[in-house]
């Protein structure tokens, strides 16, 4: 395994966009989310040396509202890359990219029609490379690793961030190691072979897989780009918050209701939108925030529903949405934070909804969701029927990735097989 993880500087491996114009980034500091303690911007970081907690990087946003008008975004290439200038990558020849994020913002009008919204939206996150919104976040972190001079990257997932992280290490040329709980479903592991990932399936939940993770980045295997356990990924993610500004208008939703694991999506975008805000690109409304987890492990819904800042460790976890089981989530007090600061709300899904859901929106919408998109549908009916949401909101839901990565949800049962020799095969057909 790969040593000497931790240095800075880096002359890439010739996988960035070469016809990409050079363009500065802004990046001044990195700090702690928590406590405010500043960090070596240019060295791999992965948590806060003083208290533990997230890191964030900074920009200095009053350069870039001098600079880039946000109407000069029309020209640019349609990837999250549109945004670099306020991303941590300072130089276009380290980018490592697939072609992710600037995903559709799809107007739903039948799945509204159904559920009675006039005007909801479906963020449509499965066609990003990868099939997943993981690739923000991967595609991000692996461009600023390499930059930075790491050799080696290990990642703990429930499925599609190893599989993220494997397409993206390969074309970095970087070795990745990629561990995963044993019962995750099978294409992330046949992704992660695809790749030339190093795969281990571990006997647990991801949580466990963390702890391997931390422990052989310590001893220099590898650089950890674990969910919020570096600064990269949550910057990827917060793209996601730009593209609906942009996509409507630079208008924020009434409300996004989003599928919650690790959270960084909901963290990454409210950072957005204070960056926006503090640029002139937006005003100071914002969207409800709401979080969807699953029944069988909804730390952060229990602790939003208890009123505490910081989640405990979900015993027992149990779901079939892979990306929802995530007992624990060192973001916890951040995505609390944005959700009361939102008037948001948390809410849990039961496993037997997943599958009804994705069927819904697929007949409606031709859309393929995951069944954590699912659960945003089945979160919206059920807000709907509370009263927390009015009809007549704006509404986006997000669908983190594509429904052929849970093939084993959508059983087909017993079909026809029609005979083309049979001259009745018409009649058959019903």
């Amino acid at each position: 395994m790969a040593s000497n993880t931790h240095g800075s500087g880096n002359s890439g491996t010739g996988a960035s966009v070469p016809d990409r114009p050079a363009v500065r980034s802004y990046l001044t500091r990195l700090v702690c989310s928590m406590c405010g303690n500043p960090e070596e911007v240019d060295r791999l970081k992965n948590v806060c040396t003083a208290c533990g907690r997230v890191l964030f990087y900074e920009y200095d946003l009053d350069a870039v509202r001098e600079t880039l008008p946000r109407d000069a975004l029309r020209a640019r290439d349609a990837t999250l890359w549109r945004y670099r200038e306020l991303l941590p990558v300072r130089e276009t020849r380290h980018i490592i990219s697939l072609g992710e994020g600037m995903t559709p913002l799809l107007p739903a009008p039948r799945l509204g029609a159904v559920s009675g919204f006039s005007q909801l939206y479906v963020k449509e996150e499965g066609l990003n490379p990868t099939g997943s919104f993981k690739a923000r976040g991967i595609s991000v972190a692996v461009s600023r690793a390499l930059e930075l001079g790491a050799t080696a990257l290990g990642i703990p997932t429930a499925g599609n961030a190893g599989g993220a992280l494997a397409a993206y290490a390969a074309r970095a040329g970087l070795p990745c190691y990629v561990l995963m709980p044993e019962d995750t479903p099978l294409a992330n592991k046949l992704e992660c072979v695809l790749y030339g990932a190093n795969l281990y399936l571990v006997k647990g939940l991801i949580n466990d897989c963390g702890r391997i993770v931390r422990e052989g980045a310590a001893a220099g295997r590898w650089f950890d780009v674990s969910t919020l356990r570096e600064p990269g990924r949550a910057e990827g993610k917060k793209t996601m918050g730009y593209e609906i500004a942009e996509q409507l208008g630079w208008e924020l939703p009434d409300a996004i209701i989003y599928p919650t694991g690790g959270g960084t999506g909901i963290v990454g975008m409210w950072k957005a939108f204070d960056e926006m805000e503090r640029m002139g690109w937006i005003g100071s409304r914002r969207p409800k925030m709401i979080s969807v987890q699953a029944e069988g492990c909804a730390p952060i819904v229990r602790a939003f529903e208890a009123g505490e800042r910081h989640a405990t460790l979900f015993a027992n976890a149990h779901t079939v949405a892979s990306g929802l089981r995530v007992p624990v989530a060192i973001g916890d007090y951040l995505m609390l934070d944005a959700i009361r600061a939102s008037g948001g709300t948390a809410i849990t899904v039961h496993d037997d909804e997943f599958t009804p859901a994705m069927r819904a929106i697929a007949r409606a919408e031709g859309i393929s969701p995951a069944p954590e998109g699912g659960a945003t549908y089945v979160a919206l009916t059920k807000l709907r029927d509370s009263g927390f949401l009015k009809t007549s909101d704006r509404v986006v839901i997000f669908n983190t990735g594509a429904a052929w990565k849970y093939s084993e949800l959508l059983e087909t049962g017993l079909l026809p097989v029609l005979d083309p020799a049979d001259p009745a095969v018409q009649a058959q057909i019903a």
